[in-house]
């Protein structure tokens, strides 16, 4: 009994002598490091080395090429269009600025083209020039000269081309040539400029005059992001020649359109009229201007 009583004396005295523990400073606030949102979710991304990382977030992929909706749009009858962008050329020569057409479509990505050629009812681009690739010193070659061909032959037209010296805005291949137009390699100096003959263009041919006479006045035009465009009048044209040439470039891709593959379906969404100089004016399809004063016939002055 006494030793314990001894031993809780010493315990009491040992706990008297033994000093207070000092207080720990109060740091302030400001002083202390803030873990923002980006840091919690490094360190927890880090932290899980075993795991497997996240994937990269995808970016959105659209299957059809953007749209607008034309509600409330403003839009513009053919007269009043030409009457905005005929202003808007003032001192240009008429003879060298173009209307062009652009034909947006509803369309998917990836999927088949339009891509023709169309004879409009009065011409816009009157300085054709076609070369012909055929055999050397054949009845071919001067069959070409006859037609009217600036330059023909095969190595006479693939010494013109590596040099840079196009003579020429069009180019057919007969297919007597085809096996010497894939020797000489020279698709990558015409794809670029839109001269590569093929069998889709009907370019390739075994009947030169034919050819001839339906390429001659005849214009081309191919679908590129959705949209189709050609040049369809030059800037002294009348709103009646523009109308004829627009309706029949119109009827061509319409008619390109209904010979598609019902799988990858194309509407028309909306025509815009512009030219060289000027800005695009969305065309509501009608044809008389709106401004009752003035008459189409007002415009059929050359500028």
């Amino acid at each position: 009994m006494a030793s314990t009583q001894q031993c809780l004396a010493s315990l009491a005295r040992l706990s008297l002598s033994t000093p207070p523990r000092a207080a720990l400073p109060t740091i302030p606030k400001f002083l202390v490091p803030s873990v923002g949102a980006s840091q919690v979710r490094y360190a927890t991304h880090t932290s899980n080395k075993g795991g497997a990382k996240k994937a990269p977030k995808k970016k959105k992929q659209y299957k059809f090429f953007k749209s607008w909706d034309l509600t409330g749009m403003q839009q513009f009858s053919l007269c009043d269009a030409m009457r905005y962008l005929r202003a808007a050329e003032v001192g240009q020569p008429p003879l060298t600025v173009k209307y062009e057409v652009h034909v947006k479509l509803r369309t998917k990505k990836g999927g088949p083209v339009v891509r023709d050629r169309v004879r409009l009812p009065t011409p816009v681009k009157t300085d054709t020039r076609i070369a012909v690739i055929c055999p050397e010193g054949s009845e071919l070659q001067e069959e070409a000269k006859r037609l009217g061909a600036v330059l023909a032959g095969e190595e006479t037209v693939f010494e013109a081309i590596r040099s840079g010296n196009f003579l020429f805005n069009k180019l057919l291949c007969h297919t007597e040539s085809e096996g010497a137009l894939r020797k000489a390699n020279v698709g990558k100096l015409l794809g670029p400029k839109g001269l590569m003959p093929s069998g889709k263009t009907k370019t390739i041919t075994n009947n030169l005059e034919a050819t001839f006479r339906d390429m001659i006045g005849m214009d081309e035009y191919r679908e590129r992001d959705g949209v189709v465009r050609m040049a369809v009048g030059q800037l002294g044209f009348t709103p009646k020649q523009l109308a004829e040439n627009i309706r029949a470039f119109m009827a061509k891709i319409k008619s390109d359109i209904s010979k598609m593959d019902d799988s990858t379906p194309k509407l028309l969404e909306e025509v815009v009229l512009s030219t060289t100089h000027g800005p695009g004016l969305s065309l509501n399809a009608e044809f008389a201007p709106t401004d009752d004063k003035i008459k189409p016939e007002d415009l059929e002055a050359v500028m």
